[in-house]
């Protein structure tokens, strides 16, 4: 047994910042805004919410060098590793075919491989060893593993074995240096930030690169992307369309339209609420006119900024919350000595 003061043991090794040297020759991204340069992290959403169809888009990209989703560009393309644990080989050949017809590409030039074997489970030293192996033989720049779930046995709610888990795919990443995609599962009322939504353990969103969650929309879907060390980019919508063939599309829109129109509900929420008022969500969404998953959202961004809480009835504004008071000030005109009148300032007080 080790001494307490460490007598006869060697110091750990310690080496200025400064002397550290920069890895130039890496680049910083595999897709570029999309997804981090041999990054590990998850695509994330709801049953149904077109998470493999994801997974395959991406792994698409990388495997020809073609921008994923049509926008965001492959800095690094080489043959991906892809395992779907619900999906028979004829089925994933079937929807990468689709994604082929939808590039104007053949099957034959898109290098994604398949594993195939009835079950993978990573928590077992055997199957972890043959997952070694072969990424050894076929050397991918992109691993896929989809989904999460049908990939162990483990409690995934118990931090020391998912922990476990997750530590030999960060080993993996880091020995062949390659990227490492989980397909995984959103709770169905999750938390404000899409990351604590994940099913599980905490560790999960802890141990992400890049993340790519999945919210239906009515007909559509909204990404959010989620990076450790980069800005990500503002949301957007995709629809999985039918023509040319079966693919996932960005469907254009106004970021800040949206934003607005987030705002106007969850200013109609709090007019609602007003008086001591307390209302189902279906209440809500019957008098606002509003889309089922926008509220959900609004709703979601309204609890984590203290303005509401859930009672028994449904929902109602909290007793301590801060509210925007306005203030009208005099204006200090446009600079050229024009006053435009009365303006309005915000500042913020306790409700009664």
């Amino acid at each position: 047994m080790a001494r307490a003061d460490g007598a006869g043991i060697e110091p750990l090794p310690v080496v200025r910042a400064a002397d550290v040297e920069t890895d130039i020759a890496r680049p910083r991204w595999l897709v570029e805004g999309l997804w981090a340069s041999e990054g590990v992290g998850v695509i994330g959403g709801a049953p149904k919410s077109c998470k493999t169809w994801l997974g395959l888009e991406l792994s698409v990209s990388v495997a020809t060098g073609t921008s994923a989703l049509g926008r965001f560009a492959v800095v690094d393309s080489g043959p991906v590793l892809l395992y779907g644990a619900e999906d028979a080989a004829p089925r994933l050949r079937e929807r990468l075919e689709a994604l082929a017809t939808s590039r104007e590409l053949t099957l034959g030039a898109i290098d994604v491989r398949l594993i195939v074997v009835p079950s993978l489970r990573l928590d077992t030293e055997r199957d972890l060893g043959r997952l070694r192996r072969t990424i050894e033989a076929h050397k991918p720049r992109l691993l896929v593993l989809d989904p999460l779930v049908r990939l162990h046995r483990i409690d995934e709610n118990s931090a020391a074995e998912m922990s476990a888990l997750l530590g030999d795919l960060r080993a993996i990443q880091r020995d062949y240096a390659l990227a490492v995609v989980l397909v995984h599962h959103l709770r169905k009322n999750g938390a404000a930030q899409e990351g604590q939504s994940l099913r599980g353990s905490g560790d999960l969103h802890a141990w992400t690169d890049s993340a790519l969650y999945l919210r239906r929309r009515d007909d559509r879907l909204r990404l959010t992307i989620e990076h450790r060390a980069a800005q990500a980019p503002a949301p957007c919508e995709l629809e999985l369309a039918a023509e040319p063939a079966a693919h996932l599309r960005l469907v254009d829109a106004d970021p800040a339209a949206e934003l607005k129109a987030e705002a106007d509900l969850g200013a109609q929420i709090v007019t609602l609420l007003g008086g001591g008022a307390e209302l189902s969500r279906d209440d809500i969404r019957t008098r606002t006119h509003s889309r089922n998953a926008t509220l959900g959202e609004v709703l979601a961004r309204l609890r984590a900024e203290r303005v509401i809480e859930r009672c028994d009835a449904g929902f109602r504004l909290r007793s301590d919350r801060v509210i925007p008071i306005p203030v009208p000030t005099t204006s200090t005109g446009d600079g050229n000595g024009n006053g435009n009148g009365a303006s309005v300032v915000t500042k913020q007080r306790p409700s009664a």
